[in-house]
């Protein structure tokens, strides 16, 4: 009698756990619907021109140490992206910019908020969904950027949002130096990044400090970050820089970050 009233109990978790793990497959599959829907609906109405440098593009002055080598050199000469806000913040009034990251599929708008987990949660439109969308650090301006500015996205397995920032670890990705370059595009300017540092690390916090106290401290959070990489981009990086960081989740455990600094811009 004992032993059937275990195998009753062990029958009923196991239906509960079977039960449970079918409606989170359910809504997994009813959130990437939504988001595929919402991509759509945003690529109806937003158009994203390349815009060649004029006289308002600002090349990103770099050290006269810098060697002929360093890839900057040829990146400076990819055009701008431009991208109309003005249809998105109809949709979201918190739309700040678009972002493009070659060699990924991260090609989207990204909103910013009060805070950091609104977004973890809500979709592009402010609907709930597991999925989230790509937003701007809460801390973070684009009107006078601050020393590190920070992107954050779920790493879904659909590869939609920053899913397919694991690229940047891949032996595919970084066989191309064209990948090497991030865009983004907001209402005050246009700019292009220069990646310089791509790692998988331990979740920690310590390299989404946003200001520095000095140069020095600044050099020194510099350095930890190019130490990180798992491949040498070949890059000077400087107190005088501006960096771009990606940051999403590899597991539970990791995350998968990209780090960029700003070569030059266009302002709106």
């Amino acid at each position: 009698m004992k032993k059937k009233t275990i195998l009753i109990i062990i029958l009923v978790i196991a239906i509960i756990i079977a039960i449970y793990s079918g409606i989170r497959v359910i809504k997994w599959q009813v959130d990437n619907k939504n988001i595929k829907d919402m991509t759509k609906k945003i690529e109806d109405v937003v158009n994203i021109k390349e815009v060649n440098d004029n006289d308002k593009t600002e090349i990103i002055e770099q050290s006269k140490d810098m060697e002929v080598t360093d890839p900057y050199w040829d990146y400076i000469k990819i055009p701008l992206i431009d991208v109309n806000l003005d249809e998105l913040k109809k949709i979201n009034n918190e739309t700040k910019g678009w972002i493009l990251v070659n060699g990924t599929n991260i090609n989207y708008p990204f909103v910013q908020t009060k805070n950091n987990k609104y977004y973890l949660s809500h979709t592009f439109d402010k609907s709930r969904n597991s999925a989230g969308w790509v937003f701007l650090d809460y801390r973070n301006k684009l009107d006078d950027l601050n020393r590190n500015t920070i992107l954050y996205a779920h790493g879904r397995l659909d590869k939609t949002m920053f899913g397919s920032l694991n690229n940047v670890l891949t032996k595919e990705w970084l066989s191309n130096k064209d990948n090497f370059i991030v865009k983004v595009s907001t209402t005050y300017d246009n700019t292009l990044w220069q990646v310089f540092s791509v790692y998988k690390i331990k979740t920690t916090n310590d390299y989404i400090q946003i200001d520095f106290n000095s140069d020095e401290d600044f050099n020194k959070f510099i350095k930890m970050l190019i130490n990180r990489s798992i491949y040498n981009f070949n890059t000077d990086v400087s107190e005088n820089d501006k960096i771009l960081t990606l940051s999403t989740c590899y597991n539970s455990r990791e995350k998968v970050v990209l780090h960029a600094k700003l070569i030059k811009k266009e302002t709106k």
